[in-house]
């Protein structure tokens, strides 16, 4: 056989040996593509399923191989995330539609191996280039049809029932469209690609925003751009065009056949990602889009390579139970798939949507109202939202995947020259304002911008949910100065950003820049989008003494190792930031959301980010008790707990050391989604699979084990139930990496490296 089709099963590492994650097996295959299986690598993200009959039922007895792809920074005009298309291996005499049947995605290699009546299939992307490989072997000749099937064949109208799907929203221009694709096919190859016109929604964004003075000095990464793929058939013959409909979409085929396959391997090559304006690579390893040569690496060598990257990729960390308990089972197999479709984004130069990363469906199975294209996502794709995009990233710390941020960061330090110029041309003080909802190229979403009568702060997005909030930045400065990035700048200008705009606001309003103890006067301020038009929102300040004191920690540190480093001047505002409020509740002492506020807004609960992200509070940390207090008797936090989405109660149970809250919450938050693959989970205020869950998930779950003293010691299981028998190996946030386990109450560390 060409593949060895053996199921894996967890390692036991008391007897030594390497973690072998176990694969997901299903053997009956599956009634559309909401029941796929994720596969992927590098850049690149499969949605793969066998699905008996054709949407039409033109072919009674047929069972084919489906499978999208998708390419993070394939942005078009609107700045919608398309995919690449949608392929379909079709073999007569229906093999796959037996009782031997079988659909394996092994973790171990990142590989999807699907078998039936004698013939096989195996899966991949190459690890360290954007490329697709379909090996097919048959025990017998067989005729074997490959399909590319485009909706994007034609230009299409972009409805404002679909408008989420692109960065207009709401104001969405009339005659709005989806461009069609080139596509074009030869005897054994395809080429498919998008180039994006000139003019596109970053023009709108600009002008809308009042920067057209500014505008040919600003970062535009859309306009031009060209994205592309080809597809090599060996062993196949092009034999023409025919349409169809699937999930209410309609498509074009560009069918290529072969009448007596016994092996072949088909390719699909994305490493030709450019943008025009710019005239540079984007996508390591691409060259000229023309003259266009496929990669020169055997698919044998391929897979091994990358087989050994993935198995490497599950020997950073890990989490394992013998404990039979499904509950607690399905949480650490969702944590561990979650971790898995995070990874298949590993070197791509944008990072992975909180919004369905790189594994959205056709828009119909996730609500039966939407029969839009499989472009659709909601809450847009070139915009990020900063608040729900941090839970997909702050995870990869703890499970030691650093060379995965870059992505988050860099996308950070490429919007950062537009982020200072706007702050500059707004205000003219240094700086960087990054908002909440913000496009890839550095600015406020268009739509939430909203319409700002004259006499308004053009720099202030009016918008009841999203005016000044400008701290979720702060996460990502933090994360950068964690990880140890070369973009450690970033931080500084963030930073700058709060001290000068606070003090040129105070100045606006007032007579004097700081209050009669010398701190900022943070106001007009927000409480994520929840307090609105607050003064000194607790989650602000406890925001900049973390991102200030890990900076001065880092140059510390630098100073040390290297005489001439450079202090940084933003330190000498340390001593402006204002105390974290504090107010009482029954008697017992809480952090206040802010000092005060005009209204709520939303349903998030600021007074506990000083618990997490900020790590001001928490298990072996001053004043724990306030923070509990907030958690238990602030009547918002009460009234707002909940396990949706990017709800974070699940998080701060654990820091707290809450352990039968915490327990609760993450059997909740990871257990398994409303789909055949378990970590798809719901929408919840998102879209589906919703990322921004799962990584909530993989937070809270990653707190429950191991946690960091202000002094550094570590804390094992401090939020474990000691009834449930645990080993893992994580990382801790200064970079040492952690072994214990748990066995029948009795903690016993292992190794600290």
């Amino acid at each position: 056989m060409l593949f060895q089709m053996v199921v894996a099963i967890g390692a036991d590492r008391r007897g030594g040996g390497d973690y072998i994650p176990r694969d997901v097996v299903w053997t009956t295959q599956s009634r559309n593509s909401s029941e796929s299986m994720p596969c992927g690598g590098h850049d690149i993200g499969m949605n793969v399923w066998v699905e008996k009959d054709d949407a039409e039922g033109q072919r009674v007895a047929c069972s084919d191989v489906l499978f999208y792809v998708q390419q993070s920074g394939w942005f078009d005009e609107n700045n919608t995330l398309l995919k690449a298309g949608r392929w379909r291996l079709h073999v007569d005499g229906d093999p796959f539609g037996g009782n031997d049947f079988r659909q394996r995605l092994c973790l171990d290699d990142g590989a999807i191996y699907i078998s039936g009546g004698g013939v096989e299939v195996r899966l991949w992307v190459d690890v360290f280039q954007p490329v697709v490989f379909v090996a097919i072997k048959s025990q017998h000749k067989e005729k074997v049809t490959f399909s590319y099937e485009s909706w994007r064949y034609r230009g299409r109208p972009v409805t404002m029932a679909e408008c989420q799907q692109c960065s207009y929203k709401w104001v969405l221009p009339k005659d709005c469209m989806t461009f069609a694709d080139s596509i074009q096919a030869d005897d054994d190859h395809l080429m498919f690609s998008h180039r994006n016109r000139a003019e596109t929604v970053f023009d709108f964004t600009v002008s809308r925003e009042h920067l057209d003075a500014i505008k040919d000095s600003l970062y535009n990464p859309i306009g031009g751009l060209s994205m592309k793929g080809m597809m090599y058939a060996p062993d196949f013959h092009f034999e023409g065009t025919t349409t169809g409909k699937y999930a209410d979409n309609d498509f074009r085929a560009w069918n290529y056949s072969c009448n007596d396959l016994r092996s072949s391997c088909i390719i699909i090559d994305l490493r030709y990602l450019r943008h025009q304006l710019y005239e540079e690579k984007v996508v390591e390893g691409c060259g000229t889009v023309a003259p266009y040569t496929f990669p020169s690496l055997k698919a044998s060598d391929s897979y091994k390579r990358s087989a050994r990257w993935w198995h490497d990729f599950w020997q950073r960390s890990w989490i394992e139970s013998d404990t039979p308990n499904d509950s607690l089972q399905a949480m650490i197999r969702n944590y561990e798939l979650m971790r898995y479709m995070l990874g298949c984004n590993a070197y791509g130069q944008w990072p992975t949507k909180f919004n369905g990363g790189l594994f959205t469906f056709d828009p119909v199975y996730v609500d039966s109202t939407m029969a839009f294209t499989p472009d659709y996502r909601k809450w847009g794709g070139g915009t990020m939202t900063a608040q729900n995009q941090r839970l997909v990233y702050w995870p990869l710390l703890k499970s030691g995947d650093y060379d995965m941020m870059d992505a988050q960061i860099g996308t950070y330090y490429r919007m950062l020259p537009n982020a200072i110029a706007r702050t500059r041309h707004y205000w003219e003080h240094g700086g960087a304002s990054f908002t909440e909802q913000i496009e890839n190229f550095g600015l406020p979403n268009p739509a939430e911008y909203g319409k700002h009568p004259e006499g308004t702060d053009p720099g202030v997005e009016r918008n009841a949910w999203l005016e000044y909030e400008w701290d979720t930045a702060l996460e990502f400065a933090l994360m950068d100065l964690l990880v140890g990035t070369k973009y450690s700048y970033l931080s500084e200008e963030i930073l700058r950003f709060f001290f000068e705009h606070y003090q040129w606001q105070a100045r606006k309003l007032g007579a004097k820049a700081l209050d009669e103890q010398g701190h900022l006067i943070i106001y007009p301020g927000s409480g994520c989008e929840t307090y609105k038009m607050a003064y000194n929102p607790s989650s602000t300040i406890a925001a900049l003494r973390a991102v200030i004191e890990t900076l001065r920690l880092k140059n510390e540190k630098a100073s040390v190792l290297d005489s001439a480093a450079n202090h940084s001047s933003i330190l000498d505002f340390q001593s402006l930031i204002p105390d974290i409020p504090l107010r009482v509740i029954d008697g017992d002492t809480c952090i206040a959301p802010a000092v005060t506020w005009a209204r709520i807004q939303n349903e998030e609960t600021p007074q506990l980010y000083p618990v997490w992200p900020w790590r001001i509070y928490g298990l072996g940390r001053p004043n724990l008790q306030t923070a509990r207090n907030t958690y238990l008797k602030d009547p918002h936090a009460v009234k707002m707990r909940s396990t949706k989405g990017w709800k974070q109660d699940n998080i701060w149970a654990a820091c707290l050391g809450l352990t039968d809250e915490a327990r609760r919450l993450n059997l909740e938050k990871l257990a398994n989604g409303p789909y055949r693959f378990s970590a798809f989970f719901d929408p919840g205020f998102d879209w589906a699979p919703d990322h921004n869950r799962g990584g909530a998930g993989m937070i809270g779950l990653q707190e429950m084990l191991l946690q960091e003293a202000s002094d550094g010691e570590l804390l094992l299981f401090p939020a474990w139930p000691r009834e449930w028998n645990c080993r893992f190996r994580l990382h801790t946030l200064d970079g040492r990496t952690v072994e214990a386990s748990i066995e029948n109450g009795n903690i016993v560390p292992i190794s600290v490296e």
